[in-house]
């Protein structure tokens, strides 16, 4: 008998509920894995019925399509003389649960029930499944007739249980015991499992690939062994976007790690393995050899099959791999663009149309589109049929093949400059010029026609027409201009979108993508029902520092130097009337009162640290310590919850888009928080105000001994920023946008007094605070 296995893990592009399509998937690579050399094939978590098919894990339909399915796959000639095993719903005694379920020679050996659930971030499982908690046990499951009556076969042992071979032992995790603090493979590879397999349903964050990679490392260091992980890659209906990297590792080394991003529908990995390896590995790890002599006993499901083969001398075994993860700029670059296409080929639409402005989102957005269409490119060119069927069919042209990016782009996406008589050359000049150099269908209109039509109708109704600040109105008329020209951007966004196909003589309409970044979420700063209101949105899950960083590594890696201007400008909603000699009046970080790199803080500390108001404080007062007082501190943080707490309500209608931040405000699946909060915060500010009175002494002692020089400019500058009216002024119009369910009818605004900091920052200053009606601050 040899001791060399080949094994594989597979990587694939599933579809809730989409069982036809699943079961293809699923058969290709268990085909490509036995061309390739595998006896032995494993899969991502829930396979066959796809992964977020959520509450219809409540409906018998999914469980029986899902053995319908299963028992296509087992009946195979592809599945012959090979191990396979897939993941599934199952019921048992009329509880459901989340399981692989492994197979050979059409014959079922093991239903293996996950043991522990996950239900942090975006994940819910134990809403519709429960946890196996009967450790080392099974129990007999009886098999529904549509199987018993192909494989002969009344029942299946059902449980924690392994599947031994003539020369190996495979043991199983699923996804979350891998993270669990109890993780199953220790308990597993201590009972002699060689071969621990995990099918999983990760999905992508921003710079935590290399955790998934470090567990499955970490656990075959510490247990000894061969760790074979398969996950799934894509969107298959939700806002996540599952982030493959299905990997082999062998006694703490990484021997095979599958793709984070790719088009492919279907990636194969492979790895030779020895066995003696494994065991050599085990016996000089004196402690786990004391360690194992006493702990019981798995059940073992015998299955007449080798993995070996008996003469594999010449068989090299896999080496180890040198694993480089993928830098931020690129994640973005390629994540959500790979969202992107699986929603544009899955939904039906035949391209995107955005509203460019000339900004730093809604240009990241137009590059993200245009970094798919180089995907597409370089799948088709590589010989993927399936992508080059799905260009085809969206663009209903069964000749075109696309050989350029620019081009695609042209075909796929709409942009249009949306300008206002509050418009800059500036912005309009960067949008062409950037358009141009993507290849986007571009156009440009005046939305100010549409803007006079619905103050002429105010003025019918009312005989009153509302004027900006600038030109004497109050806060209120303000307001509503500014935001009566964000929605009928969004009014226009979607007639063009339902029509423009059909102007260029193509069947079909385009989705339309927002633009508004995951700070501007939290923060509350956009227009309920404004061009933030779309389809889909590729970065609604991104910061905005993130996205300068990703547009510098664009403008260098895709030769778009039209955005170097862009990255260079201060964000703007260009709004307001612009001054006299054309500048801009108005910028984003002023109409926040606080900067983007503070909005990423507080969003870290909120969500990923569960901060309320007083423990936020109690954390930036020392993390700021060198750069403001307590008080200011306390201000910053005061005025970002009031922001925070008047704007929520705007989260229940975020356009969808796809996960990729931790302190995602998306309300509808990550981040489970109230829309209506009293928001005075009266008891957590009041404890905020008594820890500054009990620092006050501490600070006062603290500044007395620093002396500042006369020379001191640091000063200077803090108070030439205090005195600068865009700072000192009240909230402004733009931040206080409540839209429905919140009044800001007769709120009169007040100012904080000035407070000398020690030497400026590049802080914002905290704005006015906000009073209600009966004149108690909001």
């Amino acid at each position: 008998m040899g001791r060399k296995i080949t094994v594989a893990v597979s990587t694939l592009n599933q579809w809730a509920l989409d069982f036809e399509g699943n079961m293809a998937r699923i058969l290709q690579s268990i085909l490509e894995a036995k061309d390739m050399g595998a006896r032995y094939r494993t899969g991502p978590e829930l396979e066959i019925s796809g992964y977020s098919c959520e509450d219809h894990f409540r409906e018998s339909d999914t469980f029986l399509h899902s053995w319908e399915t299963l028992l296509e796959i087992m009946m195979s000639p592809f599945c012959e003389n090979m191990l396979v095993d897939v993941g599934m719903p199952v019921m048992h005694h009329n509880v459901a649960y989340n399981c692989r379920v492994a197979f050979f020679n059409r014959q079922l050996l093991l239903i293996r029930p996950k043991m522990a659930m996950c239900d942090d971030g975006n994940y819910r499982e134990s809403r519709w499944f429960t946890a196996w908690t009967k450790a080392l046990q099974t129990e007999e499951y009886q098999l529904p007739s549509v199987i018993s009556r192909h494989t002969g076969q009344l029942t299946v042992p059902f449980g924690d249980a392994v599947i031994a071979t003539r020369d190996t032992c495979i043991g199983y995790e699923i996804c979350e015991e891998l993270w669990n603090v109890r993780s199953k493979h220790i308990e597993m590879s201590l009972a002699g499992v060689e071969i621990i397999v995990n099918g999983s349903a990760s999905y992508m964050e921003l710079r935590k690939a290399h955790i998934t990679a470090d567990l499955i490392r970490n656990a075959s260091f510490k247990a000894g062994g061969a760790y074979l992980f398969s996950n799934l890659r894509g969107c298959d209906g939700q806002r996540v976007y599952f982030n493959g990297c299905s990997t082999i590792a062998l006694n703490g080394e990484l021997l095979v790690r599958g793709q984070q991003f790719a088009l492919q529908d279907v990636e194969v990995s492979l790895a030779t393995i020895d066995l003696d390896d494994i065991r050599t590995y085990r016996v000089s790890l004196r402690s786990r050899c004391i360690a194992a002599a006493e702990v019981p006993s798995y059940p073992r499901i015998r299955c007449d099959f080798q993995l070996s083969t008996d003469y594999d001398i010449l068989k090299s075994p896999t080496p180890p791999l040198h694993y480089k993860g993928q830098t931020v700029e690129e994640e973005i670059a390629l994540g959500p663009a790979c969202w992107l296409w699986d929603y544009l080929r899955r939904s039906g639409q035949g391209g995107f149309f955005l509203p460019l402005s000339g900004g730093v989102d809604s240009s990241s957005s137009a590059t993200i589109v245009y970094s798919m269409c180089r995907q597409v490119v370089d799948a088709v060119q590589h010989g993927d049929a399936q992508v080059l069927y799905d260009i085809r069919k969206i663009l209903a042209d069964s000749d075109y093949t696309p050989d350029n990016a620019a081009s695609l782009c042209n075909r796929l996406l709409v942009t249009c400059y949306m300008g206002s008589v509050n418009s800059s050359k500036e912005t309009r000049t960067r949008a062409a010029q950037l358009a141009n150099q993507l290849g986007s269908y571009h156009i440009e209109i005046s939305i100010d026609l549409a803007v006079n039509a619905l103050l002429g109708i105010f003025n019918m109704v009312t005989g009153l027409t509302p004027v900006f600040r600038t030109q004497g109105g109050c806060a209120r008329q303000n307001l509503a201009l500014q935001n009566i020209q964000s929605r009928i951007r969004m009014v226009l966004a979607y007639v063009f979108a339902q029509l423009m196909l059909w102007v260029r003589n193509r069947p079909g309409g385009l989705l339309v993508l927002g633009s508004a970044n995951v700070d501007e979420s939290l923060r509350g700063y956009l227009t309920k029902y404004d061009c933030s209101s779309a389809d889909i949105n590729p970065i609604g899950g991104i910061s905005k520092t993130d996205l300068r960083r990703f547009l510098v590594y664009a403008k260098n890696r895709y030769n778009l130097t039209a955005l170097e201007g862009i990255i260079e400008a201060p964000p703007t909603a260009e709004l307001e009337p612009l001054q006299e000699n054309g500048e801009l009046l108005q910028t984003d970080e002023q109409d926040m009162g606080m900067t983007y790199a503070e909005l990423s803080e507080y969003g870290r500390l909120r969500k990923q640290s569960f901060c309320g108001p007083y423990s936020m404080f109690c954390k930036l007062v020392a993390t700021w310590k060198g750069d403001l007082s307590p008080k200011e501190v306390a201000d910053k943080v005061k005025h970002f919850f009031r922001c925070y707490a008047i704007n929520r309500h705007k989260m229940t209608v975020l356009t969808p888009s796809v996960h990729a931040e931790s302190y995602s405000p998306d309300d509808n699946r990550f981040d489970h928080r109230p829309f209506l909060y009293r928001a005075n915060w009266s008891w957590q500010f009041k404890a905020i105000d008594d820890e500054i009175i009990k620092l006050e002494p501490i600070c006062t002692a603290s500044t007395e001994q620093q002396r500042p020089t006369s020379n001191d400019t640091s000063t200077q500058r803090s108070l030439h920023t205090m005195d600068d009216s865009k700072h000192s002024s009240p909230l402004s119009s733009a931040s206080m946008e409540l839209g429905i369910g919140i009044s800001t009818a007769a709120a009169p605004l007040m100012d904080n007094p000035p407070v000398l900091a020690k030497k400026s920052s590049g802080f914002s200053t905290v704005l006015g605070k906000i009073k209600d009606r009966t004149g108690i601050p909001v």
